[in-house]
């Protein structure tokens, strides 16, 4: 088992707030602080910084490297108002800002990948890279979109080790990596005072005509300008790898897909040591 703290504990890690825009925003950094290009992380719908911290250290050592909690989410600020794409665009731009980084290796797991992708569209100039992981915003399900519903509201409004166990294991292809304290960390999270109301504004993209005026199309991925891996899964419960392989055939300077076996949602966490090779290796290529 993977746990959390032993992860991160012999690195030098900063975990603290910044100002982005209006959001008081957590996050976690490590690296050299005083560059102005960083890897961030992004996680998907209803997750937090710790996803992760499998992943944090090793590209730490080569360079600056950072997850945040995205608005409405973790312990950031949750303003009472539905998130679509565009605000998560904008509370990312403002972070950017926040924390000096002017060039991004924007890694994107799920809603994440949805939107860091959007983010490439919009500001190729603070682009350095682009990975998208398991994204979402291609593929429209409405069976997957109500499973998303299910599980993550009756984690919050429902909210125990049990239930938030299931909506962690739903992101796994073997549930015994759910690791106790991943459940007690999003548990901590769920319960915050307001936390129902804030997961209303989450799961908006999750309405369908909400999300079809935020989807990310074959034509406009055409826009992103900015080296590109997709990693997909074989076990993936949101999307099959056709989905993963419209991502590279629309996107100029896509590198061929990569799949990761005996993994689903979460492949960073789940075999960390293979993800964080196949990123690491990316990066390089693309001069990092």
């Amino acid at each position: 088992m993977a746990f959390i703290w032993p992860e991160i504990a012999g690195g030098t890690l900063r975990l603290g707030y910044a100002q982005a825009g209006n959001i008081r925003t957590r996050y976690l950094e490590a690296g050299d602080g005083d560059s102005d290009e960083a890897v961030i992380f992004v996680h998907g719908t209803g997750g937090h910084l710790e996803a992760f911290t499998r992943n944090i250290l090793p590209h730490a050592a080569q360079y600056r490297t950072i997850s945040l909690d995205m608005i409405g989410h973790g312990y950031s600020d949750k303003p009472d108002h539905d998130y679509e794409i565009r605000h998560y665009v904008q509370h990312l731009l403002d972070f950017c800002d926040a924390v000096g980084v002017k060039k991004a290796h924007l890694h994107g797991e799920s809603l994440g990948g949805w939107i860091v992708a959007q983010f490439a569209i919009d500001h190729p100039d603070r682009m350095a890279s682009l990975t998208l992981n398991t994204a979402g915003g291609l593929n429209t399900d409405p069976k997957v979109m109500k499973r998303v519903y299910d599980v993550t509201m009756k984690a919050v409004a429902e909210a125990s080790p049990q239930t938030v166990r299931a909506r962690l294991e739903w992101l796994m292809n073997d549930p015994a990596r759910v690791t106790d304290d991943l459940v007690e960390m999003r548990l901590g999270i769920y319960t915050q005072p307001g936390f129902l109301r804030a997961m209303e504004h989450i799961l908006c993209l999750q309405d369908m005509d909400i999300r079809m005026r935020n989807v990310l199309t074959d034509e406009s991925l055409t826009a992103i300008k900015a080296p590109t891996l997709v990693i997909w899964t074989d076990h993936d419960p949101t999307a099959p790898t056709e989905t993963g392989q419209r991502f590279v055939d629309a996107i100029p300077d896509a590198r061929p897909l990569v799949v990761m076996s005996d993994c689903a949602h979460w492949p960073q966490w789940e075999k960390a040591d293979e993800f964080n090779a196949i990123h690491l290796a990316f990066l390089a290529e693309c001069g990092g």
